[in-house]
């Protein structure tokens, strides 16, 4: 008794919908989303892949 809690097992944060995990500046469309996708792998969760109405296609 009095030993304390252990160590930390895991984290976990609440994501909720329509919640922006990554954003990506300074690459193709293309390089991005081969990077997003990727990542997306690894989440837990369903993703979209989302471009801004105003984006022009220039870097």
């Amino acid at each position: 008794m009095g030993k304390g809690k252990g160590a930390v097992e895991h984290y976990a944060a609440v994501v909720k919908p329509g919640r922006i995990l990554f954003e990506a500046d300074g690459v193709s469309v293309e390089i991005a989303k081969e990077a997003l996708r990727l990542a997306a792998q690894k989440l837990p969760v369903r993703t979209r892949f989302v471009v801004r109405n105003d984006y022009d296609g220039n870097i």
